[in-house]
């Protein structure tokens, strides 16, 4: 049988060079053939046995021809098997028996294999191999290039900039960092326009002053002056002079806002115009100087009282607190970096204690939610708001000018003085202090305005504010009136009618000389004294623009009310007086009395009141938003103390008259004064208490009662001092006649001089 390949039996192996070695009959030896290269034979044939019986595939035979289609990457192992080199495999293993496989390489720089170089090290693949090398910006420490593994790594930082193996430009100035380096502008320079700074690539120019130009459309000499300062510090600028251009640009902005000139005739909106102008140009002008100011902070105050804080850091990171004695700042520094981190950052911060000229009546937006959050407090909605600006005007400028939306919020500590009055406000208002923000308009306009601000606390003269945005900031002390207007609407028309009505009042006591007697001589002057102050109450009771003048006006009401009260208490002591003596024929005596005590009485005691209240506190005289006392100190007492007493004592007056006309039921004089008695008390008594009601539930109907009442006090006198009384009706009738003859006396005397004047012309045909 024949031995198939790869098959042979044992018997073959063992007798196969038996057969071979044996001399046969038909073969004979070659005669050359020496014993020696016999035996190498034979032990040749045996090691071919012995390879053959050692299991290995193919056997010796097969050994001894390749199979000729062993892919690349590969090793022939017999006829029909190959074996990939070591770093390559195939689909089917590392030995391959089909002509369609091959051998491909192992990646070892990736899963499953991954072999790690260490830190700071990147692996490398090559064809059945792999190697390590250290990461850009990294070398061996032995200065070789590459590495087997992580028991070789020894990888660490090259400095680019002192083996100078970097490319930054000679404008720049190389910064080392961990595996890397970069080009940063040198102090005082800025990147060329397409260049960013801090890049391998930043190439810088020399930094120059930003243009600042006027606002357009405002017409001002005294802004035209300012600017032209401007552009003079514009040309002279140079780096190195940069701290010493922010000192002189802050000098002339004060000496702008100490001497406004023209600007303060400014209409509103150009006013505000140019203030929104002036805080967004002077930010980004010192944010651009700051960079170029020597030294990693500056603070800076000048004469009038305007204070500059700077912070400039390279890396910085961390809280940083910023500010001097107007307002302190507290922020995040990556904050203050933002997201690019372009060149040294910075924050500052310039409070202005000089821009209440400009800012004067600019209106305040509320956060809608803050004041729905008032009106659910005091329980009644917010007819209007005002304010006083109690701190300096905060401009805070940064490095990162994405401010809309900060995270983390950041936290401000404003100075201001106490306010006055806080916590013990005037009926009908509310004092709070509020943190706000000058928020520009897209008309180039501004207002105030509370949004993304919150007011955190306040004690004694600080105010600490938290803002998720930056502007320039400042506290109000706003005013919220509780107050309906149209209860504005009742007193204007009540008064204006009530001052007529004293006004004919006055003229009556004045010409009828039926009625002129002591009683109407006191009416006489209630009626003045009321005029005058009704009409200066509806003329300048809110004119607190000025703050002497209206402490003037608040003394001319508090003494003009007290003298309406004085002769009010007069007139009931006359009343009285004249009631006790019914019983005597001649009231000369009374009379005598009040003449010489009356006109002492009624204006010297409300005179020594006022003088002494205006001695003692007359800082007390006006308050923010009404030319009236202040309630603080028990000021107020100075006003009320003499109403009340005033009151109490015609109280008692009236109970007395009133007693005395039941006694005497048949004297219809007596019933007539106590009447007058009562209406005079219920005019310039009751009416007052009203406003001492105005609190609980029922303290909106009650200032509905107060107004309406309290405004026709002098509709009330006419009514009852003059159209009731008979003889001053006769009085009437007597002047309505006079003036109809006179009038037709007078269109008699016409028509005759008419007819007389015809009659003497030339008759014409």
């Amino acid at each position: 049988m024949a031995a198939v390949p790869g098959e042979s039996t044992h018997q073959e192996r063992v007798a196969l060079p038996a057969a071979s070695l044996v001399p046969t009959p038909h073969l004979s030896s070659p005669p050359l053939l020496i014993p020696g290269l016999r035996a190498l034979l034979v032990c040749l044939w045996l090691w071919l046995s012995v390879a053959e019986s050692s299991g290995r595939p193919g056997g010796w035979r097969e050994r001894l021809s390749c199979a000729p289609w062993c892919p690349r990457n590969s090793v022939c192992i017999n006829a029909i098997a190959c074996r990939c080199h070591p770093g390559f495999s195939s689909w089917s293993g590392e030995i391959i028996t089909s002509p369609a496989d091959s051998c491909d390489d192992i990646n070892e720089c990736e899963p499953p294999l991954a072999v790690s170089c260490g830190k700071f090290a990147d692996c490398q693949n090559v064809d059945g191999s792999h190697y390590c090398t250290c990461s850009p910006g990294y070398g061996l420490v032995s200065g070789a290039t590459t590495f087997r593994n992580e028991s070789e790594n020894t990888c660490q930082d090259v400095d680019e900039c002192s083996s100078r193996q970097h490319p930054c430009h000679n404008s720049t100035a190389c910064i080392n960092t961990v595996g890397s380096y970069r080009c940063r502008c040198r102090r005082g320079w800025t990147p060329l326009p397409g260049f960013r700074d801090n890049q391998n690539t930043t190439v810088c120019e020399e930094m120059s002053f930003p243009t600042w130009t006027p606002p357009p459309g405002i017409q001002s000499q005294r802004l035209s002056g300012f600017f032209e300062r401007v552009q003079d510090l514009r040309r002279r600028f140079t780096p190195a002079s940069a701290q010493d251009t922010v000192q002189d640009l802050i000098q002339s902005v004060d000496e702008l806002l100490k001497a406004p000139g023209d600007l303060e005739t400014l209409a509103l909106p150009d006013r505000h115009h140019t203030v929104t102008h002036l805080l967004s140009g002077l930010e980004e002008v010192l944010r651009t100087l700051a960079k170029a100011v020597p030294g990693g902070s500056f603070t800076y105050q000048s004469p009038e009282g305007t204070e500059l804080s700077l912070v400039i850091q390279e890396q910085g990171h961390g809280n940083v607190t910023l500010g001097q004695s107007h307002a302190r700042m507290l922020l995040d520094w990556a904050v203050a970096a933002g997201a690019a981190g372009s060149g040294p950052t910075v924050a500052g911060i310039l409070s202005n204690p000089n821009m209440q000229k400009l800012l004067a009546n600019a209106s305040l937006e509320l956060d809608p939610e803050r004041q729905a959050e008032l009106e659910e407090t005091h329980e009644s909605p917010l007819y209007g708001v005002q304010w006083r600006l109690l701190s300096a005007v905060n401009s805070v400028f940064l490095s990162n000018t994405n401010t809309t939306k900060l995270d983390p919020k950041v936290t401000f500590a404003f100075s201001h003085p106490v306010s006055p009055g806080a916590g013990r406000e005037k009926p009908g208002t509310r004092q709070e202090l509020i943190c706000a923000f000058w928020k520009g308009a897209d008309d180039g306009g501004g207002h105030w305005a509370t949004t993304g601000c919150w007011t955190l606390g306040s004690w004694n003269n600080s105010t600490t504010c938290q803002c998720s945005h930056l502007s320039s900031f400042a506290v109000l002390m706003a005013h919220y009136d509780e107050e309906d207007p149209m209860l504005d609407v009742i007193t204007y028309v009540g008064l204006s009618l009530s001052l007529l009505c004293l006004l004919l009042a006055a003229l009556t006591f004045l010409l009828c000389r039926a009625i002129q007697n002591t009683s109407t001589s006191l009416h006489l002057q209630l009626s003045l004294c009321l005029f005058l102050a009704h009409l200066l109450f509806l003329t300048a009771m809110d004119r607190t623009e000025i703050t002497v003048l209206c402490a003037v006006i608040a003394g001319a009401l508090h003494y003009l009310y007290l003298a309406s009260f004085t002769w009010m208490l007069l007139a009931g002591l006359h009343l009285f007086l004249t009631a006790r003596n019914l019983t005597v024929v001649s009231y000369s005596s009374v009379s005598r009395f009040m003449k010489k005590l009356m006109f002492p009485v009624g204006y010297g005691v409300p005179a020594m009141i006022v003088a002494i209240s205006a001695a003692s506190r007359p800082d007390l005289y006006g308050t923010p938003t009404r030319c009236w006392l202040r309630s603080e100190s028990g000021f107020i007492w100075g006003f009320l103390g003499p109403v009340c007493a005033i009151f109490s004592v015609n109280v008692n007056g009236v109970g007395f008259l009133a007693l005395g006309a039941l006694g005497a039921s048949f004297l219809l004089l007596h019933r007539m004064l106590t009447f007058k008695a009562t209406a005079q008390l219920f005019i310039l008594g009751c009416t007052w208490c009203l406003g001492i009601l105005q609190v609980g539930p029922a303290a909106h109907v009650m200032a509905y009662f107060f107004t309406i009442i309290n405004s026709l006090q002098g509709v009330s006198i006419f009514l009852v001092y003059c159209l009731l009384s008979q003889q001053v009706r006769e009085q009437y009738g007597k002047w309505l006649k006079r003036v109809r003859k006179t009038k037709a006396d007078s269109e008699t005397f016409t028509l005759s001089s008419r007819t007389m004047s015809d009659a003497s012309r030339p008759f014409m045909v």
